[in-house]
């Protein structure tokens, strides 16, 4: 007897994109919220980007995180700790005034900070230790480490690990015990950040697996050069007897960027990672899925073949593949996660080995509808050629809304090959309809669609520009966006396709 497929769709939307009057979306009501409208949509995913520690320098980049394991400070709801007595109400009177529809995250890194730090004064004056000191102890193997680094950081100015003292930079015993006793205060209030965001994102997943909305995350595959990983794991990483990057992570060129893109962030070294069966692998992806269903592998090509840049390179031109002992990697990791709760981001250029792999390891691809119409005939990405063992997408984070991109980016022959492909004049008032419509009736098991799309958005509404540095991530949704009239909208094409819950498609 065939198995049916069990169609699905679900939306992307970061949770720094929710409405929220305290400058960024997070893990309080707003998300609730949004999560109840998904049930009433009728859908049945939601996908998320990285939650992980952004950082200024950085251009505030989920991808390139000061950590692989530390939750982003950011996301934890001021309204969250007010109900669960971290905070009172005289707390939050003093919080500014925040523009509407984008992130200012100068300014709610300072305001968050505060309200933290209130928090922490409130908690150490309370005596609930018993759930903090679990947290503390299950957690150690990363928080220890991160706390330590984060503490350090704050001391010297936000100072890059590089340019500490040379005993805390080679990490030398007696220079680490004597400053861990200085600040172990500080430490200790970066271990309860910790806490707290853990808290607050298990609530949000509790609330999801009651709607029976799968919450997908985002794991990006690099951490940053400035980060506690590779301050307390240096033996893990591509660098020299100085510390420095030998060679640094990128893509060559491709649709992004006709250069490449240049990450900058160090290479891992794998054979170390595999003398240890590939520990920190198995622990970080064992950490992400304490809080998601299903984790994206953000460019899974590179846990394949990586291209290595030199690190005085200026483009990602001139590099070079290398090879990762993946057969070994992938057999742990189908020992350590049997039932696969994984997406391979294999966008790009790839080889029939990455493909192989992928489907060696019955993982769903990705499949994005702004790829398709160059030439559709046996393109991949254009619906007549999907297969069932993938995610279809309008577009993902990296990409220009469909708006924006009819609008700015689609070449001439794009556009008319669209035409062609959809029978009929496309404009802007039906871009976002059609590329929606197309999704939806893929024979791909899952469609996603993004939130902006459905708001039939441009341009001035998209995530990110890769290979821009800044002003990028700072998009946000307001709270008249969300209603129920949309919601009605996108549960009817959601049922006209066959991607509703079956109980729900009866109604």
């Amino acid at each position: 007897m065939v198995q049916k497929m069990v169609r699905k769709s679900g939306v992307l939307l970061p949770l720094t994109a929710l409405p929220s009057k305290y400058g960024i979306g997070d893990l309080g009501p707003e998300a609730i919220r949004f999560a109840e409208f998904l049930k009433k949509a009728g859908q049945r995913a939601w996908q998320v980007l990285p939650l992980t520690v952004v950082d200024g320098g950085s251009g505030n980049s989920p991808y390139s995180p000061p950590s692989a394991f530390a939750g982003n400070p950011l996301l934890i709801s001021p309204e969250v700790m007010l109900t669960s007595g971290l905070l009172d109400r005289d707390d939050l009177k003093d919080i500014p005034e925040f523009a509407p529809g984008k992130i200012d995250y100068d300014l709610v890194r300072a305001s968050r900070r505060t309200l933290l730090q209130r928090a922490w004064i409130n908690f150490k004056n309370s005596g609930r230790r018993a759930e903090f000191d679990d947290f503390v102890a299950t957690n150690r193997h990363w928080l220890e480490s991160y706390s330590f680094f984060a503490a350090i950081k704050e001391d010297r100015g936000g100072q890059s690990w590089h340019d500490w003292p040379e005993d805390l930079r080679f990490r030398r015993h007696e220079a680490l015990h004597r400053t861990w006793e200085s600040m172990a205060d500080v430490i200790e209030y970066y271990r309860f950040v910790q806490f707290v965001f853990r808290s607050q994102v298990m609530s949000l997943r509790e609330c999801l697996n009651l709607f029976e909305i799968e919450f997908i995350g985002d794991m990006p595959i690099y951490v940053t050069l400035d980060s506690a990983d590779v301050w307390a794991n240096p033996h893990l990483f591509e660098l020299n007897d100085q510390l420095k990057p030998i060679s640094v992570a990128g893509v060559p060129p491709d649709y992004y960027s006709s250069t490449g893109q240049l990450w900058g962030n160090p290479l891992y070294r794998w054979d170390a990672m595999e003398s240890d069966g590939f520990r920190w692998w198995m622990d970080r992806l064992r950490h992400l899925l304490s809080f998601f269903d299903k984790i994206r592998m953000d460019h899974f090509r590179g846990l394949i073949g990586y291209w290595a840049i030199p690190a005085d390179a200026l483009t990602a031109e001139k590099g070079c593949w290398r090879g990762v002992p993946h057969e070994r990697f992938f057999e742990h990791l189908c020992r350590d996660f049997p039932d696969r709760p994984f997406l391979a981001e294999n966008l790009g250029i790839l080889s029939s080995d990455i493909e192989a792999a992928r489907r060696g390891m019955g993982l769903p691809g990705m499949l994005v509808l702004h790829f398709a119409f160059g030439d559709p005939s046996y393109n991949p990405y254009a619906p007549h050629n999907h297969t069932p063992d993938n995610v279809v997408y309008t577009g993902t984070h990296d990409n220009n809304t469909s708006l924006g991109w009819f609008e700015e980016e689609a070449t001439s022959k794009e556009i008319s090959n669209l035409i062609l492909y959809i029978g009929r004049e496309i404009t802007r008032d039906t871009i976002c309809g059609d590329m929606i419509r197309m999704a939806m009736g893929s024979v791909a098991e899952t469609a996603v669609v993004q939130m902006q799309d459905y708001l039939e958005l441009g341009a001035k509404s998209r995530i990110n520009i890769p290979s821009t540095p800044i002003g990028n991530w700072t998009w946000r949704m307001t709270s008249s966006q969300i209603t129920d009239e949309l919601a009605t909208r996108m549960k009817e094409i959601t049922k006209l396709y066959g991607r509703l819950p079956t109980d729900a498609a009866m109604e």
